[in-house]
Formats: structure tokens, C-alpha cells, sequence
């Protein structure tokens, strides 16, 4: 699509629609740069801008007459699809993209595509570095932090761009191609943003959609929604499958058994390494790294630059991220554990009695499966956030009762040192999302470390 003397009107005024913004303004499209929230300070939005004199800021409704001049609308991930202001310029047959199809209209070189309800983050990550360690060239991008828009003028077409794509951003593709895409899983969430399973389960599944028998998907096998999309993917479509799985070996695909990953294919099995060589802990991050190291095959690394750098990777911050020992207990940082299912994986990778700190904003999850899963660990749960009532009561249903309640992360770290033994661990994994009390996970992820460290 040519940008250059269009009337563009970007929907966000986060960190995405500013790079949404500065990426058009580059492009020489007019830009509107749009927010519903009538509250904001349009001084503070310029204040990021580049661009600043070149843009008009509207806040609050959009003029009905402001409509029939775009010829583009940009949503950033945060936007809904299903507002009445979107669907409106739906009607008026205004084009509208997200800020990943922006990007990748722009953008040069080959891209390798991430999503799943959970690992997303940790998997691009490692698919980053090992893309690193062979190409000259590599963006790592997305829901990971750096805004896709950002980097798109930068390529070439020896770029590899590695991207974690939410199913936020997934609603608004049109022509975005990945060489190599995968799905981790896909276990309830965003169900206040999809409203069904079914609709979450579709938007996932997109990722694939402009992909060809060149291409290839990485799928987990024991996902009992992905084995038979998979087969579909084959069948239909001609697109390269290689599943993973950690629960039994494969004839066809990359498996954890026995403490090792290895790699199978027309009967032949290769040793990739044995989980005793990896920095990561628990079998999450085991079908992190078979998802990472197959994505990366398929690109071309050879598989001693793929084992040298798996075995050289020690994680991302949030992510069960060690923090520090005082007094004999063991801090984690469990940050990112924005969902039940991410959460489970937190607490199945504690090896010690543990005091879990849960609760956050609500996106309509249910916790019962999250504390069945606490399987004698947990000595007590300390929860805050506007989920608080509603994990207890949950908790209390399944017969789980040490329950204490917190006001905010502060207290609750004050009452974990407190209540903890030598040999314990503390687990911040919230099972919610952040935006009741933080801007971000990161920001409730630092302001943990921050609070324990000055214990």
C-alpha cells in the first residue's frame, strides 16, 4: 500500500500508536492521531512525537465529518475491534489494519512469527538469539515490547524479523506472511476482549493465514485444539507442520523424553540436548526451546549454532525470574503469569514450600484449575487486586483455605517475609492481568523486586 498523501488516522496513543504515527509520518501519509480518552493531556501526547508539528491530536468522540476524509485506519492492540466507532468506519468502507499489518506492508526480509496463550515471550526471545548468533541482521518485535512500526523502516531484505504477536494484533492482519510461524497452545484468556472460545481459538489460528507449502507452523501436539488444526493446516492448505511435544516421542517432529530433546524424521532421531545442559527451568520452557530450535532449523541455522545458544540461554525478566534469597527464602518473579494457565506453569516450576502472591485485574478467567494445580506447594496464598474475593472464593471450593488478603503488592511482600521459613520460595505469578493497580506487568514485576530487595 502506498502511505504517501493518504489521510491516515491512528487509533492509540500508547507506545504502538506512536510508532504507528511515526512510521506514517516517515511514509509521508496526514495523520490523526486518535484516542476515545477525553481525559489525556494532548501536550503529553506531542511531548512523544517526533513529528509533533505535523500531526493533529483529536481526543475524546471523533467528528462524524473527520471520518469521511481517511482513507486508512490504524488500530493499535489495545483497541477493540467491536467498538461502535470502529465498526462505523467499517460501514463508511474505510480500510482498517492493525499496527502489525502496517509494519509489515513496510517492511523488507523474511519474518518469523510467534503466538500462543502462553511462552510467547520467552520463545521469541530465544528465537532471537539464536537468530543472531547466525544472521547479521535481526529485529526481535512485537508484543514483547518494541513496537513492530518501529523497526519496519529499518530492514533490508536480509533482515529476519522475529515477532511475538498477540491475538490482539492478529485481528487486523490482511497480507502478513510469515516464513515460520507457531502456536505454543491455546488455553482460555482475553475472553472479556474475543467474548468465545471459538472466536479466540480463530484469531490464533490467523497466523497462519497467508501462508504457503514454502512455510512452515510449528504446533503443539498435545494441544488438544492444534493437533487437528494442524492436519488441516496439511491437508488443505500444503503448509509445512512440525509438531513438538513433551509427553511422548514423535516419528515426525522435535519431543522431550528422558531429559532430552531430539529431533525426528523419517524414522531417524538426532540428539538436540539434554535439558540437564539448559539454564531454563520446567517443562514449559523444555517446549519453548523445541519450538524456538525447530522455527530457527527451518530458517537455515545449523543445529550446533542453534544447541550453543539454547544452552547459553538464561531466560527473560518476569518470567519466573529469580530475584534474590533473604533470610533463606528464595524471591520470584512471576510477572508475566497474566492468565490460570501461565500461572500453573509458575508454580509447577518451584522445587520448595511456597507463599504464591495472586490477584490482579480481571479478564473472566476461572482460578480452579490454577489452585488444584498448587499440589501441596502453596502454604499460603496472599492475594490482592480486584480479583481478590473471587480467587478466594474459588480457592475455598476446591479446599484450599490459607488464604490472606493483601491491600496492595507492598503488604503482600511485607506478609510473605513475615509468614516465610528458611527454605521456602516466594512466587509472585498473579494469574491476572496488571491494570487494576500497575500500567504494565513490567511495572508490577519491578515494583516486587524493588519491594523485596529492600526488605
Amino acid at each position: 500500500m502506498i502511505f504517501a498523501g493518504k489521510k491516515v488516522l491512528v487509533f492509540g496513543t500508547g507506545k504502538s500508536g506512536i510508532a504507528a504515527e511515526e512510521l506514517l509520518h516517515k511514509k509521508g501519509a496526514s495523520v490523526v492521531l486518535y484516542d476515545g480518552n477525553d481525559k489525556l493531556e494532548k501536550e503529553e501526547i506531542l511531548k512523544k512525537l517526533e513529528s509533533r508539528d505535523s500531526v493533529e491530536v483529536v481526543l475524546g468522540e471523533l467528528p462524524e465529518e473527520m471520518l469521511d476524509s481517511l482513507d486508512l485506519v490504524v488500530l493499535s492492540p489495545g483497541v477493540p475491534t467491536d467498538l461502535p466507532v470502529v465498526l462505523k468506519m467499517k460501514e463508511k468502507e474505510i480500510p482498517v489494519i492493525g499496527e502489525v499489518e502496517l509494519a509489515y506492508q513496510v517492511s523488507r526480509g523474511k519474518v518469523l512469527a510467534i503466538t500462543g496463550t502462553n511462552g510467547k515471550t520467552t520463545t521469541t526471545s530465544l528465537l532471537g538469539e539464536i537468530m543472531k548468533a547466525y544472521q547479521p541482521e535481526v529485529k526481535v518485535v512485537g508484543n514483547i515490547g518494541t513496537p513492530y512500526t518501529s523497526a519496519a523502516l529499518d530492514t533490508t531484505d536480509d533482515t529476519v524479523t522475529v515477532a511475538e504477536i498477540s491475538s490482539f494484533q492478529l485481528e487486523t492482519i490482511k497480507e502478513f506472511h510469515p516464513a515460520a510461524s507457531a502456536i505454543t497452545n491455546i488455553t482460555e484468556d482475553h475472553l472479556n476482549r474475543h467474548h468465545t472460545m471459538e472466536e479466540y481459538i480463530r484469531v490464533k489460528e490467523c497466523i497462519t493465514e497467508n501462508q504457503t507449502m514454502d512455510d512452515l507452523c510449528v504446533l503443539n501436539y498435545e494441544d488438544e485444539i492444534l493437533r487437528p488444526f494442524g492436519e488441516k493446516l496439511m491437508t488443505e492448505k500444503k503448509v509445512q507442520v512440525m509438531y513438538f511435544s513433551s509427553l511422548r516421542a514423535l516419528k515426525d517432529g522435535i519431543y522431550y523424553q528422558d531429559g532430552e530433546i531430539r529431533i525426528a524424521k523419517n524414522g531417524e532421531t538426532e540428539l538436540l540436548t539434554r535439558t540437564d545442559d539448559l539454564k531454563l527451568l520446567g517443562l514449559h520452557n523444555f517446549e519453548n526451546v523445541m519450538v524456538a530450535s525447530a522455527m530457527a532449523l527451518h530458517a537455515g541455522v545449523p543445529m550446533e549454532t542453534v544447541r550453543k545458544v539454547i544452552q547459553e540461554f538464561a531466560g527473560v525478566e518476569h518470567r519466573i525470574e529469580y530475584v534474590c534469597e533473604k533470610d533463606g527464602v528464595a524471591y520470584y518473579n512471576d510477572s508475566k503469569g497474566t492468565n490460570p494457565d501461565a500461572a500453573i506453569k509458575g508454580i509447577q516450576a518451584m522445587n520448595r514450600p511456597t507463599l504464591l502472591i495472586g490477584g490482579g485485574y480481571d479478564k473472566q478467567s476461572t482460578y480452579e484449575e490454577w489452585i488444584q494445580a498448587f499440589d501441596g506447594k502453596v502454604r499460603f496464598l496472599v492475594l490482592i487486586g480486584d480479583t481478590k474475593e473471587k480467587i478466594a472464593k474459588a480457592a475455598r471450593s476446591v479446599g484450599f483455605n490459607d488464604i490472606i488478603m493483601a491491600d496492595n503488592l507492598k503488604e503482600a511482600v511485607q506478609i510473605c517475609h513475615d509468614k516465610a521459613n528458611a527454605g521456602d520460595a516466594v512466587l509472585l505469578s498473579p494469574a491476572c492481568a496488571s491494570w487494576d493497580q500497575f500500567k504494565s506487568y513490567e511495572q508490577r514485576g519491578e515494583l516486587f523486586k524493588e519491594y523485596v530487595r529492600a526488605l
